[in-house]
């Protein structure tokens, strides 16, 4: 592993100690207000629930415009966009599960302390994460970077946890982009209820960002909206940070060339395997893909319960010694399920937006090399979109939300001047 990874590694381990202190704060914080927990209950009896339904709201923080600075500040976030505090709640809502069975997920709601009246609103995504008390409800840390950032710049902000993390049922479906925009879309519906229950009703302008496993997220919330997939929403502007848009042409390749970190390639491709065995039938026993003694344990390290720390350590140095040699070569050349698996992920790209469009990455990014961003703007430019990709030079991946979060706050606010 190069220094500048582990150095990454290690600024992400001192993040996460200092949660639970944020988290113990958010937890006094609820148990002070009267509105600790609000439910929503039906009308009447003949009330049948639908996606995005708001089950119930959970102040989680309330922050001074000072607050959030030295939140930002503290993870060397530039914290120029900040004008106003900010009140954070967790939403529980109404959702489908990966078969369109009912279920419920949680996010994040954030309102600045100021402002219009009515808001509008911002999608944030968040990467990659194997434990659910890390998403963005559920702890104050990294995800909640581009919440903050955008709310205290005067707009809501809508942070979906996906299915399976902070407090929803099940396991996490990691990197299957269609259940992931089902529960971002129903995360918005639920928001626009308790926005205006809250008193900060939304305008219907709405702005999307996303960030790693995020990004990809993003752009096919886009999509998804620009086909009419919810009509109180108007899309305006598209920034996405560092996804991984094209897993067939520029990720996986980059797991064998060496644009991908060691440390990073075997957390993604374990966790991809056994997400993706769910949906597809990759395997029938963990032993066909994985090496002894990993194969016995790996399937248990991703049940939503182990700080990703703990993860790294007890897998494998490098995605050879992960994997059988007959499935690293099975996915040097993929074909079959795991070609299907990949391919579903790799449409988000194709359509043309008819907003703004900024695609932030970095050069120096080990995780999600470059190349996947502009295969991505190849194939929006291609269908006539405006898109401009930003290169933020040599930046690691975290490195490259750091330097871009406060860099698409600034672009949302010209596009809707």
């Amino acid at each position: 592993m190069s220094d500048e990874t582990r150095k990454s590694h290690e600024k992400r381990a001192s993040w996460r100690t200092r949660r639970g202190l944020a988290g113990a704060a958010a937890l006094v914080l609820a148990g002070l207000t009267a509105l600790a927990v609000t439910p929503v209950a039906a009308a009447e009896q003949t009330w049948q629930p639908r996606r995005g339904d708001l089950v119930s709201v959970t102040p989680v923080a309330d922050r001074s415009a000072g607050q959030v600075r030295s939140f930002l500040s503290g993870r060397d976030v530039a914290a120029d966009p900040v004008r106003y505090g900010v009140r954070a709640y967790r939403l529980t809502y109404r959702t489908v599960d990966l078969y369109g069975g009912p279920t419920t997920a949680t996010g994040l709601l954030t309102l600045p302390k100021g402002g219009a009246h009515r808001l509008d609103l911002v999608s944030d995504t968040h990467g990659t994460m194997v434990d659910r008390d890390y998403a963005p409800s559920a702890s104050e840390d990294f995800g909640r970077i581009p919440s903050y950032l955008h709310a205290s710049a005067g707009r809501a902000v809508a942070a979906p946890d996906y299915l399976g993390l902070g407090e929803g049922p099940g396991l996490h479906p990691y990197m299957d982009t269609a259940s992931s925009v089902t529960a971002s879309l129903d995360m918005l519906r639920a928001a626009r209820t308790a926005a205006d229950r809250l008193g900060r009703p939304l305008t219907g302008d709405l702005y999307a960002t996303g960030f790693s496993q995020g990004g990809q997220v993003a752009m096919a919330l886009g999509k998804a909206l620009d086909a009419g997939a919810d009509r109180h929403f108007r899309l305006r502007a598209l920034a996405p940070v560092s996804g991984p848009y094209d897993l067939v042409g520029q990720e996986t390749p980059a797991l064998f060339d060496g644009r991908v970190n060691d440390v990073s390639g075997v957390l993604y491709i374990s966790y991809w395997l056994v997400a993706q065995n769910r949906l597809h039938p990759i395997y029938q026993d963990p032993s066909e893909v994985f090496r002894a003694p990993y194969a016995s344990r790996v399937e248990g390290l991703f049940d939503g319960g182990h700080e990703q720390e703990d993860v790294i350590r007890q897998l494998a140095p490098s995605v050879r010694q992960l994997l059988t040699p007959a499935f690293y070569d099975r996915l040097r050349h993929p074909s079959g399920a795991v070609l299907d698996a990949l391919r579903a992920a790799d449409r988000t790209c194709a359509w043309k937006p008819d907003v703004p469009v900024r695609l932030y990455a970095g050069a120096g990014d080990t995780d999600v090399p470059l190349g996947n961003t502009r295969t991505c703007a190849r194939t929006l430019a291609g269908q006539g979109a405006r898109v401009r990709v930003v290169d933020q030079g040599a930046v690691d991946h975290f490195g490259s939300l750091v330097v871009s979060a406060p860099q698409v706050v600034r672009f949302f606010d010209g596009v809707r001047r």
